[in-house]
């Protein structure tokens, strides 16, 4: 199989756990680039958030808020913002029990409390600035994604009372709130649809559990060493740890670099 387009998550997968690029993770990119083969970064991250990243590397394509919003080339062609009505009972039921929200929109992100303990330490585990107060973001912009605060044993609350959302947990104090049906996958789908290339003559690199849907997805799955163990069975392989030049490694064995 010729692969035409390689996709990669940013945390664990191009960046290590000090949110560093490994040298030979940009050596990777350089070559698939002498290659032209398109490179698209895939995250549950708001684009603001991983701007520095795109500027670094020279990239202008991403799948990012787990595949809410897609910009190729940059030039936004996907958006799937969730609708206004379930933010409202969303944050009802969060502020009846407590739990801090953070709403993200394409240009920025707001929390509805302010200097929460639990926002700042799961920013802060990313290396990235805490989010501004305010308290109604969601009804001024199309939201993307929110960040819901609580523990995994207090989440069951919320799956049960919405249809249009879904919950994925990244963090032991937080879990991504995106439209119900939406994954990486799905805005993946769009920009290969733009691109016009088939799933089958796709890569990609992954190693958390919102990785799942498009490592299954495309031709070739590749889980990093590090990913977490309910990951790897959703890849084609695993590939080495993101220290070990997990990255680099994995695209050689596939004959792409």
């Amino acid at each position: 199989m010729t692969y035409k387009i390689v996709f990669i998550d940013i945390d664990g997968t191009l960046v290590n756990k000090d949110k560093k690029i490994p040298e030979d993770a940009k050596i990777a990119i350089k070559q698939l680039k002498e290659k032209n083969i398109p490179i698209v970064l895939a995250t549950g991250r708001a684009p603001y958030f991983f701007s520095h990243i795109l500027e670094e590397l020279d990239l202008h394509s991403y799948v990012c808020f787990n595949g809410s919003y897609v910009v190729c080339e940059g030039t936004e062609i996907y958006a799937k913002p969730i609708p206004t009505e379930t933010l409202e009972k969303l944050e009802k039921l969060a502020l009846d029990h407590f739990h801090p929200l953070v709403f993200q929109g394409s240009k920025e992100c707001c929390a509805n409390h302010e200097n929460h303990e639990h926002i700042i330490e799961s920013f802060q585990s990313l290396k990235i600035q805490k989010p501004i107060y305010r308290k109604e973001y969601w009804k001024e912009a199309d939201i993307f994604q929110c960040l819901l605060f609580c523990e995994e044993k207090e989440e069951f609350i919320y799956p049960q009372n919405f249809s249009a959302i879904r919950f994925v947990r990244w963090h032991p104090l937080s879990t991504d709130v995106i439209p119900n049906g939406g994954s990486k996958a799905k805005g993946m789908a769009a920009l290969l649809k733009h691109l016009q290339i088939d799933a089958s003559e796709a890569v990609a690199f992954g190693d958390g559990l919102n990785d799942k849907e498009m490592l299954s997805y495309v031709g070739m799955g590749i889980a990093m060493g590090n990913a977490e163990d309910e990951v790897k069975p959703y890849a084609k392989f695993t590939t080495k740890h993101v220290d070990d030049a997990g990255l680099k490694w994995g695209l050689e064995q596939i004959g792409l670099i």
